[in-house]
């Protein structure tokens, strides 16, 4: 969605909704969504717990810095790069694994989401893998690299 100031995606927990925030406080820190992340089952840096307690750290520390400073400080940190990396946010499969396993329905998907959405859509930031993709559902207007008109033409054997 897009922030009230106009922005797509989350930069930071300023950016996210307060269903996300209540999440973070939420978590029991159980493991479960890590256990059946296919990602981190690989050996890949994403951790779900750890998106969540990341997301709860940075939460009080801008608190805190709003005590101290008011609402417009910034201190130059940020939930994206700061405390979760990008790498961890494209190790994401988007199965949904972390919130089927999660005993209290978290959904550790939707804050990788929005921290992808500000990625893509405010930084022009993807994985070079995907840039293909973007380029044939610019052109084609689907993922494939193939045009519309030709799409079928493997049922012909062409």
């Amino acid at each position: 969605p897009i922030a009230e100031g106009g922005r797509f995606g989350a930069k930071d927990i300023t950016d996210l909704s307060w269903k996300n925030l209540l999440e973070a406080y939420t978590c029991t820190e159980c493991g479960r969504c890590t256990s059946v992340c296919p990602a981190n089952m690989t050996g890949k840096l994403l951790s779900p717990r750890k998106i969540m307690m990341d997301t709860r750290d940075r939460a009080a520390e801008v608190g805190i810095n709003i005590d101290k400073h008011g609402k417009d400080y910034h201190d130059g940190k940020a939930l994206l790069d700061t405390y979760i990396s990008r790498e961890e946010i494209w190790a994401c499969t988007t199965c949904n694994a972390c919130t089927e396993a999660c005993p209290i329905n978290i959904d550790p998907l939707a804050i990788i989401m929005e921290l992808r959405r500000y990625a893509v859509m405010e930084e022009s930031q993807a994985p070079a893998a995907l840039n293909n993709m973007f380029g044939n559902v610019e052109n084609n207007g689907a993922p494939w690299k193939y045009s519309p008109a030709d799409r079928a033409n493997w049922v012909e054997g062409k």
